[in-house]
């Protein structure tokens, strides 16, 4: 049966062209993706972008390698990242990532996927691969890139001193405090960032807090 075949894709998204070699003895390739897609045997994550539907997929999907995929080159972070490493106590509904290229909302039927545009310079800083098996590994900030990202990227951000940045992070962010000193920390991306030139009282700010807190 033709749609078994589907099941070597696992759960990693595949472009329109990785169909077409088992679509070979099809006049309209196009006409049998559309039906597959009707019938759930494929799932659109945008246009010219699948992942096997449930019924048929082997393994587990990653939302954050989906994100990875969707738009690119990116990195899971702020709010998505800050839940994934235990640094925030609720559930993130909308990936966030950060891109250098125009930022971007996708909505598809796994949920919605936010990109913010982050300065190129501090794009690579901070990045990790998260392995979760030997065919999925997926970017995401580490926790001192998705701190500081979070702290670059939020708008009208006036906080200058440590009272004010305590009040951010603690109260607006609700970061969990006991986490955040138990949780490794890399103070070379937080000292890149702050010697970056972006949001630079903000940062001076931020690393004051962390220092306090080690």
């Amino acid at each position: 049966m033709l749609e078994t075949q589907l099941a070597r894709f696992g759960a990693v998204p595949f472009g329109h062209s990785a169909l077409l070699p088992l679509l070979e003895g099809y006049q309209r390739p196009n006409d049998k993706i559309a039906q597959w897609l009707r019938q759930e045997v494929l799932v659109s994550l945008k246009r010219g972008l699948y992942v096997v539907g449930p019924a048929w997929r082997r393994g587990e999907l990653s939302l954050p390698l989906v994100a990875n995929r969707l738009y690119g080159p990116s990195c899971v972070s702020l709010d998505y990242a800050l839940s994934w490493h235990g640094l925030i106590p609720e559930r993130v509904h909308v990936l966030t990532s950060v891109c250098m290229r125009r930022g971007r909302v996708f909505d598809n039927s796994l949920g919605r996927f936010s990109y913010v545009t982050l300065p190129a310079s501090l794009f690579p800083v901070g990045v990790v691969q998260e392995v979760v098996s030997s065919e999925q590994h997926f970017l995401i900030a580490s926790p001192a890139k998705a701190l500081c990202d979070k702290v670059v990227l939020t708008r009208h951000l006036q906080v200058a001193g440590m009272s004010g940045m305590q009040r951010f992070l603690f109260e607006d962010l609700r970061l969990d405090e006991a986490m955040l000193t138990e949780v490794v920390l890399d103070w070379s991306v937080l000292e890149h960032y702050a010697a970056s030139g972006h949001k630079p009282r903000q940062m001076r700010a931020l690393l004051k807090v962390l220092e306090a807190m080690r």
